[in-house]
């Protein structure tokens, strides 16, 4: 497999090869000034420590939407900073792959020191999703019982989205239907490109349906396996396990699909997902691991560049301080 330019780049800061799995994190990166990129942390949103943590904030800041995809894709990635750059690499995992071999599930681990640190930005996830209250009571007796650096009680993927779209401009609930599992909105994204609600963010398609863009998201469901959107409309409303990413980049070269995801093995991770063109010229993912992407979230907003991801606020940021790393994904940078 041909490594990204992106990995390539990630690598000269350190980083190393995990297992066949993915590659270990660099020391995070603190978020970005809020003149330099206005999104407010979501530790802001709470307020005490592991153990007392309590809601500050609920409701969403009234942000244009003019620029929608760029925000959702940008305040993706400055969580994935936050985070270490933690790269998960599933393309070897694809179905074809004959030298492929399914692994027992390990829980994740998670440094102690590192868990305090992020535990008031994932609370402040919480935040952004509607009757969530008892979920931080829960975890607080967790931490209480178990000590600050104990796991989440509760998956938190889908609050992670949840509070990307809020910190982006989404916070009417007729647009995007923050919620505590993914099956809220991709259900919401069904409905309105059914109906044609011309008020909702996303329109759900099944995969290779329609062409790809980063700020899109791509969902998977587990229990049950969907495999079609009609699956699921068969269910709409009833409870599911299932999980979506954020699309932050699409490699044709390497056939490969860039996102990010919450609680992807209790973190912020950049997942690498195997792609392949389909009968129609789209890249599309592959079955992985088992699994395959059920539903497309295509979000209805004007496209941006293909480089989108390297054009961030952050990894520009990041750019600007190793200079001599950049030869080895672009010449882009202004540090002016």
């Amino acid at each position: 497999m041909r490594i990204p330019l992106l990995v390539k780049w990630l690598l000269s800061f350190g980083v190393s090869c995990v297992a066949s799995f993915g590659f270990a994190q660099l020391r995070f990166l603190d978020r970005l000034p809020q003149h330099i990129f206005d999104v407010a942390p979501p530790s802001a949103r709470v307020v005490g420590l592991p153990g007392n943590m309590s809601y500050l904030q609920r409701d969403c800041r009234v942000i244009s939407t003019g620029n929608l995809r760029e925000r959702i894709i940008n305040t993706a990635i400055q969580e994935w900073a936050y985070f270490g750059y933690n790269i998960y690499d599933l393309t070897h995992t694809r179905d074809d792959n004959p030298n492929y071999r399914r692994r027992p599930w390990t829980r994740p681990t998670i440094a102690a020191n590192e868990a305090v640190r992020v535990a008031d930005s994932i609370a402040g996830y919480w935040s952004a999703t509607p009757d969530s209250a008892w979920i931080l009571e829960l975890q607080n007796q967790s931490w209480n019982a178990r000590g600050p650096a104990s796991r989440w009680r509760n998956p938190w993927s889908a609050a992670f989205v949840s509070w990307v779209m809020c910190e982006s401009g989404l916070g009417d609930s007729r647009r995007f239907r923050r919620a505590i599992a993914h099956h809220s909105y991709i259900d919401q994204a069904i409905k309105a490109r059914d109906s044609n609600d011309v008020l909702s963010a996303y329109y759900a398609y099944d995969a290779g349906e329609k062409a790809i863009e980063p700020g899109d998201m791509l969902c998977r469901g587990s229990r049950p396996n969907y495999q079609t959107l009609d699956a699921r409309r068969l269910q709409i409303g009833i409870g599911a396990r299932t999980h979506c990413d954020i699309v932050v980049k699409l490699d044709d070269v390497n056939q490969q699909i860039m996102v990010i995801g919450g609680n992807v093995r209790a973190w912020v991770r950049l997942k690498l997902l195997p792609a392949e063109i389909n009968e129609d010229g789209l890249l599309e993912t592959a079955r992985y691991n088992g699994r395959s992407i059920f539903a497309h979230l295509k979000l209805r907003a004007d496209s941006v560049p293909s480089n989108a991801l390297e054009q961030s606020p952050t990894l520009r940021s990041l750019n600007c301080e190793a200079k001599s790393a950049l030869v080895a994904i672009a010449d882009f940078l202004d540090c002016s």
